[in-house]
């Protein structure tokens, strides 16, 4: 009669070790890796201050929710969502954050070239936007050019 379990039976059954057999991140993603979590975390904050305007909090009683335009109250709770839903996305480190995070991106630079009635011009802001973006392609390409093939 046979054994019950074979060798390669039993070697089967012994514990995942992680990291074996998989191929090491290169620097440049670890880097690209920080980038998408420290936007990560500056979506949340950019979140919750469009959720305090919203509510508002912290604000005086003549600058409340319903006092502004609605092209500024629209483009409020839009800021608000698509910042906290970016927020996650990256912090997952999933291509879906990043092209969330690049649509809230895109979104405000929009809003403060095109529509300066909404928010006000920044160029500040509008500079940090178009920066942290380049930044972003930047980090994506030098990743991907050290991806195998």
């Amino acid at each position: 009669m046979s054994e019950p379990f074979a060798r390669d039976d039993v070697q089967s059954l012994e514990p995942v070790h992680e990291g074996e057999g998989e191929p090491s991140v290169g620097r440049w993603t670890r880097r690209l890796v920080l980038f998408l979590r420290v936007m990560a975390a500056v979506s949340m904050l950019k979140g919750l201050y469009h959720w305090s305007r919203v509510c508002g909090i912290g604000v005086d009683a003549n600058d409340v929710f319903q006092y502004h335009s609605i092209a500024w109250q629209a483009a409020t709770v839009f800021f608000a969502v698509i910042d906290l839903v970016a927020a996650v996305g990256l912090w997952l480190a999933a291509a879906w954050g990043a092209v969330i995070w690049l649509t809230a991106v895109a979104s405000m630079l929009a809003v403060k070239i095109f529509f300066p009635q909404v928010f006000g011009t920044s160029l500040l802001t509008g500079g940090l936007e178009g920066g942290v973006l380049v930044l972003y392609l930047g980090l994506a390409l030098k990743s991907a050019q050290e991806q195998p093939p």
